[in-house]
């Protein structure tokens, strides 16, 4: 049984209901429903006597030290069988981790602890450190992002790390370490025996400097499936440096992050190599970077190529025009694995839509969500995404926000949604403007077909 609640006020009559079906369920989740310590005192009780609650997730709410010490109690009851734990942004401070470090060391089920968004600092996390290295503790899962760390965490961290076969799993972004402590980091995770298959180091003050030893990571760690360096500014330099680890044979990565990282089309030749070739890469993001028409071009020779197994592209913001899209329309016409395509924030305009629509009308094409939000579109090439969303089956979401369609536009959109060809079930409609009468065809629209979500 599971209990799922999010941005809910509870009454006490309300708790009270609650609590009765707590003590039956595997998972609750109760985000954003201004719970407090005295909240976690009932929660206590609920963790030690249900053996079958797995997992427990209180982002958002002011549980505050007093609460996760009463959670503690609960969760050092030899009943206890928690697996999960989230408690991101419960105004936790480094008062929290003496205790969190207690049920560490004594609780050898749990394996996910996600305690971003607190001000733990430091000290703080030092402490956790000491539970992650006693032999009971078997955490696989540690999210600390936004903790108010600094580079003289690393040591620490690698010290869990050398001790921690476990853990797959370190979430950092958010933390001001620099490049001297990523390099730190970096080296310990190579040393490591921890087979760890996700890194993000998001917004960490990262430059090329560090990207060498990030390299290494990705070289020795075949484990590694999942890296996130967005938000730093390494550059076309150390995106080349990254790109010798990734192109490692032993380099397994399957989700690359690189977002706003100061790249432009001179990566895009490293990084077409890096699609083309590297079949295990299904996801890269690069959105904010300045690629251009020029960039993009290149990108889409490796999409034809037959080895490239991508599955998502993200190429939001990325200073891309009309005069590029020929090239992704070809490439869509010839890739059977591309499944997700986020072209939003990009000058496509309508006459690079219409050249879009013809390779997503490919037989090839296999796309399943389109997002092309603030791409200066109008009417005038609603006729044409109709006939996409009314002829291509597979896809299932897509993004028009933004866009100044009016009711011309939107009445054309609401055709095709009407067709029962159609299989579109989330259409996202932000921040455009329409009539009362257009937003009764709409409201109408979702009555008559339940399964199809629009967002507006």
């Amino acid at each position: 049984m599971e209990l799922d609640i999010q941005c809910e006020e509870m009454s006490p009559s309300r708790w009270a209901e609650l609590l009765t079906t707590m003590k039956s369920c595997k998972t609750i989740r109760l985000d954003d429903c201004n719970l407090s310590s005295s909240n976690c005192e009932d929660l206590s009780s609920i963790i030690n006597t249900n053996p079958s609650l797995t997992e427990l997730k209180l982002n958002n709410n002011e549980l505050g030290d007093a609460g996760v010490e009463y959670l503690c109690k609960g969760l050092l009851m030899p009943s206890c069988s928690l697996q999960k734990l989230w408690l991101q942004n419960c105004n936790l401070t480094s008062a929290s981790c003496e205790t969190l470090r207690s049920v560490l060391s004594a609780q050898p089920s749990l394996t996910e602890l996600h305690v971003g968004d607190n001000k733990l600092g430091t000290a703080g996390v030092k402490v956790l450190c000491q539970g992650i290295m006693n032999p009971s503790c078997k955490l696989q899962k540690l999210q600390l992002e936004y903790c108010e760390l600094t580079a003289d965490i690393v040591e620490a961290l690698n010290a869990a790390l050398q001790s921690k076969p476990t853990l797959k799993e370190l979430s950092l972004s958010n933390n001001t370490l620099g490049d001297t402590a990523v390099k730190q980091l970096c080296r310990g995770l190579v040393e490591a025996s921890c087979n760890l298959e996700l890194l993000h180091l998001e917004n960490c003050g990262i430059t090329s400097d560090s990207c060498l030893d990030i390299s290494a990571v990705l070289s020795n760690k075949s484990s590694l499936m999942d890296l996130s360096v967005g938000d730093n500014k390494i550059g076309d330099s150390g995106l080349a440096l990254l790109c010798q680890g990734l192109m490692h044979p032993n380099c397994k990565i399957q989700k690359l992050w690189l977002w706003d990282c100061d790249l432009t089309s001179a990566s895009c030749k490293d990084l077409s190599r890096l699609i083309s070739t590297k079949e295990t890469l299904a996801e890269i993001s690069l959105i904010d970077n300045n690629l251009r028409d020029s960039g993009m071009e290149m990108l889409c020779q490796a999409l034809k190529d037959p080895k490239s197994k991508l599955q998502e592209l993200w190429i939001r913001e990325c200073g891309l025009t009309t005069a590029c899209c020929k090239a992704v329309s070809s490439a869509l016409s010839m890739n059977k694995h591309l499944k997700v395509l986020h072209m939003g924030e990009n000058k496509l305009g309508d006459a690079g839509v219409e050249l879009l629509c013809e390779g997503l009308l490919h037989p090839n094409c296999n796309i399943q969500s389109l997002w092309l939000g603030n791409c200066d579109l109008t009417a005038a090439c609603c006729a044409t995404l109709a006939t996409l969303m009314a002829t291509k089956q597979c896809l299932t979401e897509l993004d028009l926000s933004y866009n100044p369609l009016e009711d011309e536009g939107i009445r054309k959109i609401c055709e095709a949604l009407r067709n029962p060809s159609c299989n579109v079930q989330q259409l996202i409609l932000y921040d455009i403007f329409w009539s009362s009468e257009v937003d009764d065809e709409l409201r109408a629209l979702e009555d008559s077909r339940p399964e199809v979500k629009i967002i507006s």
